[in-house]
């Protein structure tokens, strides 16, 4: 025999966009682009165990809901319209016990025009994404955030080294004291359940800017470190940025990186003419899809003693 031992459905690759007009000057504008999945858990089991959909929430509700409330409510910053749908369903619905919901921010940025910001034009500057991850139950558990950047693409030249690591009888990689650095920046940063155990709580945070300034300050933290830090290693890189977040916000329990390793490889052109490409002669290089190197690593607060 068998049971059911976890379920959650719901609706994923809902499309918003919202416009936000300047009551002063409606011809000022602002746009946000979202990507929202939305999943429920609660006392659904009969609809996959007895084929019983009376307690089923329609998916297609969900998705209307979402629209709804991206008219009826605020949408920026992202944590607090997450923790918005996330509320909205473990109270409307008595058996609904909790909801989870992820988002995801598309990068639209503000261009110039005759040298000056443009009112109501905006551009896909790249791929970057904006995400938050809201949990919410109904007994009386604080929210669960997550806030998080992705896909920010980042390069330099040189300011990179790799040497003095493990070598065994497997081992062929040559040390290097000069290198390209590139990456996919994929951090993530989790909130302290005391400062998000309300919604009114996670409302006000939103409201004093709390979540904006920490993305920003997150980002600007991983630029400058990445450009200023003469790395030894991917590895002590991200954990400078991941405590230099957790100094500079104090709302924040943890910071977590996940970074390919994007290689360049220098070409050996000798072969024609003697033409030198290698070491400090090296101009020409070969971008690397796979494989590639993946570090990852979380860095958590220390907790006060007792």
């Amino acid at each position: 025999m068998a049971s059911l031992s976890a379920a959650r459905y719901g609706k994923d690759n809902v499309r918003v966009l919202k416009v936000w007009r300047d009551p002063n000057d409606r011809n000022h504008q602002n746009v946000i682009e979202l990507t929202v999945c939305c999943l429920l858990e609660g006392d659904i089991e009969e609809s996959y165990t007895h084929a019983d959909n009376s307690p089923v929430v329609p998916t297609d509700t969900v998705k209307n809901t979402i629209y709804i409330l991206a008219k009826q409510t605020e949408v920026w910053p992202v944590e607090r319209f997450g923790a918005t749908v996330a509320n909205h369903f473990v109270t409307r619905y008595p058996h609904i016990h909790a909801a989870h919901v992820d988002i995801i921010q598309h990068r639209w940025t503000r261009f110039n025009v005759e040298g000056k910001p443009h009112p109501h034009s905006f551009m896909r500057d790249g791929e970057e994404q904006r995400l938050v991850s809201v949990s919410k139950r109904d007994d009386g558990s604080p929210f669960e955030i997550t806030s998080g950047i992705k896909n920010l693409t980042v390069l330099k030249s040189t300011g990179s080294m790799f040497h003095s690591y493990h070598k065994c009888e497997y081992t062929t990689l040559p040390e290097t004291y000069d290198r390209i650095l590139s990456t996919d920046v994929d951090s993530s940063w989790k909130w302290t359940g005391s400062k998000v155990s309300t919604y009114g709580q996670v409302k006000k945070l939103a409201e004093d800017g709390v979540f904006d300034n920490a993305y920003d300050g997150a980002r600007n933290i991983t630029l400058e470190t990445f450009a200023l830090e003469n790395s030894a290693s991917v590895q002590a890189t991200m954990y400078n940025m991941c405590q230099s977040i957790l100094k500079e916000f104090s709302q924040i329990e943890n910071v977590s990186y996940s970074l390919p390793n994007k290689h360049y490889f220098e070409i050996n052109l000798s072969w024609h003419k003697g033409l030198q490409n290698t070491g400090k002669d090296a101009e020409v290089y070969a971008p690397q899809s796979n494989p590639n190197g993946l570090i990852k690593c979380t860095v958590s607060r220390n907790q006060p003693k007792l």
